[in-house]
């Protein structure tokens, strides 16, 4: 992409109304646009983060379940049958506009903060018998919630992108089974976005849906908004309010915990029979007995997720984006040197390299600081200097040290 056709320029200031870091960062490098307090528009160069994010959690989630896509609106009388129209506090309530108008009250909605409500009604007319089960379908859809002090960016946002796969099983053992292999499912995604080795599963509360602990995945930040302390024998974090029942790990017995300050990229919950009981889903067993259906909830939100890496990466001069997902994989800036840089951003392109060429005329300050915010993993500069010995400057972002290639040596280097 020419840099001078991008819809979106880079600003120097923060934008004042802004508190969190990801959101300064991705403001002023024109990921995204605050449309009012938790809603965010995503910007050319923030969407392209964004679909790779997407891309990576559907290739691992296409493994273990099936995709299909659920309305964001959804009948008010779901959520009275689940119990969750009163007790839920972040719902968002919604009205026709003829309603409003003319005072009827023939058609209340509910803008979907989560889907265990649309997508229960849904598996009971498909999955009625035991050789229907197990079964697991996910979704990436916006979700709404109506959070009192949206303050943190893309990190907890009014409307957000959400993927939410939901687990249909006979049994509860059989649930635990499925609960377990999408430990390593989540483990994986974390580590082809570059987070793995700082993402913790860790023990929270089950909170309304069971008795026992459910797990988020905690990705230790020094900006994080949670504190978690984690277990270094297992590998495990303890969420601070579980911790405040005990004081030592659940899992092995270790007390000598270490805190860290981190941010929720997932989280996943035995539901149990909790949906399946309000919507009287249950199966036909092998003996022609009705049995109740038991179900899992499993999210990961890639906006917040986009925040989260933004967040935990970026250094004194902007964004720093891993490899995997950044917008794209090398900066090339022309120095005066158009023509040239021309011929190396279509070779490039052809090779299949993905390419921001900065042919903006502009002095060498601006253009480093730009690259430098924006944040791709590699940046290549085309001046008189280099290319009198054939070459073009190479650096990696997180490098302080530039090296000189030759330009038919400038695919191999990269790839």
């Amino acid at each position: 992409m020419l840099q001078s056709k991008l819809f979106t320029k880079t600003t120097k200031e923060a934008p004042a109304d802004e508190q969190s870091l990801n959101a300064q960062l991705l403001t002023r490098a024109g990921f995204v646009h605050k449309t009012m307090a938790g809603v965010y528009t995503f910007l050319p160069l923030g969407l392209r983060v964004l679909r790779k994010i997407e891309d990576i959690i559907r290739e691992e989630m296409d493994k273990v379940g099936q995709e299909m896509l659920m309305p964001s609106l959804a009948p008010e009388i779901n959520w009275e049958i689940s119990g969750r129209k009163d007790t839920l506090s972040v719902l968002f309530a919604a009205k026709a506009a003829n309603d409003l108008s003319t005072k009827t009250n023939n058609s209340s909605y509910i803008l979907n903060p989560t889907h265990e409500e649309i997508i229960t009604p849904i598996a009971q007319k498909y999955g009625l018998s035991y050789k229907d089960l197990p079964f697991a379908i996910y979704q990436i859809q916006t979700k709404f919630r109506n959070e009192a002090r949206p303050k943190s960016g893309l990190l907890r946002g009014r409307e957000f992108g959400m993927k939410d796969l939901y687990s249909f099983h006979t049994d509860e053992k059989d649930l635990r089974r499925f609960y377990e292999e999408m430990k390593d499912s989540y483990t994986e995604v974390f580590n082809r976005l570059g987070i793995g080795h700082d993402t913790y599963i860790t023990i929270a509360s089950g909170g309304d849906f069971t008795k026992d602990y459910s797990h988020e995945f905690q990705t230790e930040c020094v900006t994080g908004e949670d504190e978690v302390h984690i277990c270094d024998e297992c590998h495990l974090g303890i969420n601070k309010e579980v911790l405040a029942k005990q004081s030592s790990c659940p899992a092995c017995g270790n007390k000598k915990l270490r805190m860290i300050k981190a941010s929720e990229v997932g989280n996943i919950f035995p539901l149990n029979t909790k949906f399946s009981q309000a919507f009287n889903y249950y199966y036909t067993d092998l003996k022609g007995q009705p049995q109740i259906v038991y179900m899992g909830s499993y999210g990961i939100g890639p906006s917040r997720l986009l925040g989260v890496i933004a967040e935990k990466f970026a250094d004194s001069k902007g964004l720093v984006w891993p490899k995997a997902i950044a917008p794209f994989k090398v900066h090339l800036l022309s120095l005066q040197k158009d023509k040239e840089a021309e011929a190396i951003y279509q070779k490039l392109t052809k090779a299949g390299v993905e390419v921001l060429f900065d042919d903006r005329d502009l002095g060498a300050g601006e253009k480093f600081a730009d690259a430098d915010l924006i944040g791709c993993p590699y940046r290549l500069v085309v001046s008189a200097k280099t290319l009198d010995q054939d070459s073009v400057e190479l650096k990696e972002r997180t490098e302080t040290k530039s090296t000189l290639v030759k330009i038919s040596q400038i695919i191999k280097e990269l790839k």
